[in-house]
């Protein structure tokens, strides 16, 4: 009987396994790394309710109050800045201090011509006035009436009227300006006579005819070789007869 052909028989052991290329593995944290979702970072911890100690030394800044208001007080004409002074004293030696704001005497930059010179000097906007910012109580307003010098509140009653935003902000505007370009010291009014202190006119009288407050100027009648001349001048260039 011819040798009966078995099949070749597999040479390798059944519990080996049969890896593959090593350059093709998978890396084990690589994919844990991609298949893992991504870390959210830990809130910071906030702790709302207790809040943070002050620093032992360091002022503490007191609580705003409400807005205080602007009002007028009339004084003695020529004793303003002595009100504003003893008002400032009497606050603080009274306690009412925290309850008085600024204190405000409106002035102006104004101009004239002296020996042939612009001097610029300051003026009171409203002599016997003083502008106050209180926080207005009962107990303010009689300690502010019981100053020296002091006549009272302008809009009277118990509990005057401050002044409004608009009215506050033309003040400060016209005191702030006016240090830019500052007024001459006298106005004028048509039909007026006056004297040309300064120009080919110097000397010669006339009657205000215009006057331009813009501009600062007037037109002056004044009288050359027997007829009426026009003659613009500026402010500075005459006095009031």
């Amino acid at each position: 009987m011819p040798d009966e052909i078995l099949p070749e028989e597999n040479t390798q052991p059944a519990d080996v396994a049969v890896h593959p290329d090593p350059a093709v593995l998978p890396d084990p944290e690589h994919d844990a790394q991609e298949s893992a979702p991504p870390e959210t970072p830990e809130p910071a911890a906030t702790d709302a309710a207790t809040p943070e100690a002050p620093v032992e030394g360091a002022e503490t800044a007191a609580p705003a109050g409400p807005p205080k208001s602007w009002f007028i007080i009339h004084t003695y004409s020529g004793f303003e800045q002595k009100v504003a002074d003893s008002l400032r004293s009497r606050a603080e030696a009274f306690g009412f201090a925290p309850q008085i704001g600024q204190i405000l005497i409106p002035t102006e930059e104004v101009v004239e011509l002296r020996n042939g010179k612009k001097v610029t000097s300051k003026r009171m906007l409203y002599p016997g006035y003083v502008l106050v910012e209180m926080d207005m109580n009962d107990e303010l307003w009689h300690a502010v009436k019981a100053t020296p010098r002091v006549t009272g509140f302008v809009g009277g009653g118990n509990m005057p009227v401050p002044l409004t935003a608009d009215e506050v902000n033309s003040v400060l505007y016209r005191q702030a300006t006016s240090a830019d370009r500052p007024r001459p010291k006298l106005n004028f009014e048509k039909n007026e006579n006056v004297r040309i202190i300064d120009g080919p006119f110097a000397n010669f009288s006339g009657k205000v005819d215009e006057v331009n407050p813009e501009r600062n100027t007037l037109r002056v009648m004044v009288t050359i070789f027997g007829r009426s001349t026009p003659v613009e001048l500026d402010f500075l260039q005459v006095e009031k007869i």
